[in-house]
């Protein structure tokens, strides 16, 4: 069953400005451990950070519950390649997100589907 969709495009400056300014305080606030050690691996940090903040802004709008935290979603990559969303924290556990990221030099872009798990 549909549950939402949602898609967000982030600025990578904004990102990149957001880190000078507040440094490890935003970066623990927006991602996960296991986000920010696969994002110190990538030459383009700032584009992969934006990518993953754009995906989680998709998804809260997706889901549309307002008491989901940034760490309650984790956006990691299977063998693939292909974005996975996994909520962490007991949370949407009955939800299930398709999710596309996409970014340039400049801006990131994420849109995500939720259906609910049968």
């Amino acid at each position: 069953m549909f549950i939402g969709t949602g898609v967000d495009i982030t600025e990578v400056r904004r990102i990149r400005q957001a880190v000078e300014k507040w440094g490890d305080d935003f970066l623990k606030r927006i991602f996960t451990k296991e986000e920010l050690a696969n994002a110190k691996t990538r030459t383009s940090f700032y584009q992969h950070l934006a990518g993953r903040f754009a995906a989680k802004e998709a998804i809260f709008k997706a889901v549309g519950d307002n008491t989901l935290s940034w760490q309650d979603i984790q956006i990691h990559n299977d063998r693939e390649g292909k974005p996975v969303c996994l909520f962490l924290n007991g949370k949407a556990k009955n939800v299930s997100i398709a999710i596309s990221i996409s970014h340039v030099k400049t801006y990131a872009v994420a849109n995500a589907i939720a259906t609910a798990k049968s």
